[in-house]
């Protein structure tokens, strides 16, 4: 998992309390879920998302995680599944998906992170990828 520029910025001005600096995070933002035939760069470049075929971004509230672990990494994790639109032709063209990305908004919005997949994978028509709870890991280093 990689946090992106913004959200390390937004951190370090919330830590240090200039919430009404550029990027602070005032309030906790809604945590959309998308998927990425590309892996994404921390400036949020490079992220290749599914478009048509009932893509969406999965919106996930605050009980959808767990508490993150006092652990060296701290690890945070989805308490509940994270369940995708049922796809109506294949996402991509049934290339690989190959990374989950981390948005503030369901369509465009800022970056907030990424990962690997532990098992890229194409979602083809009829498929619903869905996150098991658990299953979706977020460290902090």
């Amino acid at each position: 998992m990689s946090f992106s520029n913004f959200t390390a910025q937004a951190m370090l001005n919330s830590l240090f309390g200039k919430t009404s600096a550029f990027g602070a995070l005032a309030t906790r933002p809604t945590v959309f879920v998308g998927l990425s035939s590309t892996a994404p760069t921390e400036t949020g470049t490079n992220v290749t998302e599914p478009s048509g075929g009932g893509y969406a971004r999965v919106s996930t509230a605050v009980g959808s995680w767990n508490a993150a672990t006092s652990a060296d990494p701290s690890l945070i994790d989805n308490a509940t599944a994270i369940t995708f639109p049922v796809a109506t032709a294949n996402w991509l063209a049934g290339v690989n998906l190959t990374h989950f990305v981390l948005y503030d908004a369901l369509t465009a919005g800022n970056f907030l992170g990424s990962g690997a997949l532990t098992t890229p994978k194409p979602v083809l028509n009829t498929d619903t990828a869905s996150f098991g709870a658990g299953a979706l890991d977020v460290t902090l280093d």
